[in-house]
């Protein structure tokens, strides 16, 4: 498939599609006019990619662990036991990133059961800024009046 369509299938960018094959994490082949020609697979290998960037990972981490996940339903990590030291430490921060989001939500929540004022009784140093008027004293100027 060229890449237009894997775009689409996969629910990304041209443009993201190509940075993945500069990073070296998508290798397309290309046809007789130069056009890149995508396999079936290409679809399951950008999902696992956005998933693992959407957890933080590096495209440089990425491109050690594709080769290990070929597909939703294999892992092959027996084949690829040099990387468990890294993503024991990829996993250590997600978790600690996990933990804050949680404690960031835990606030929210107990701000909302609080009964936060509605927007229109908001605090004016939280309500959303008004449109600002001009300068006393600005109207006119330049408008054809005398000094």
């Amino acid at each position: 498939m060229r890449i237009g369509e894997l775009a689409r299938r996969a629910g990304v960018s041209t443009r993201a599609l190509r940075y993945y094959e500069e990073q070296g994490l998508l290798r397309p082949d290309r046809r007789p006019s130069g056009y890149r020609d995508y396999g079936e697979q290409a679809v399951t290998t950008v999902r696992h990619i956005r998933l693992l960037l959407s957890a933080g990972l590096g495209t440089a981490v990425i491109a050690e662990i594709l080769p290990c996940v070929p597909d939703d339903t294999t892992v092959l990590a027996p084949t690829c036991p040099e990387l468990l030291d890294g993503l024991a430490e990829e996993r250590a921060r997600i978790t600690a990133s996990m933990q804050r989001l949680a404690a960031a939500r835990d606030i929210l929540d107990a701000l909302i059961a609080t009964g936060a004022p509605p927007a229109d009784r908001q605090p004016a140093a939280l309500a959303a800024p008004a449109a600002t008027a001009a300068p006393a004293g600005a109207a006119g100027r330049g408008a054809g009046q005398e000094m």
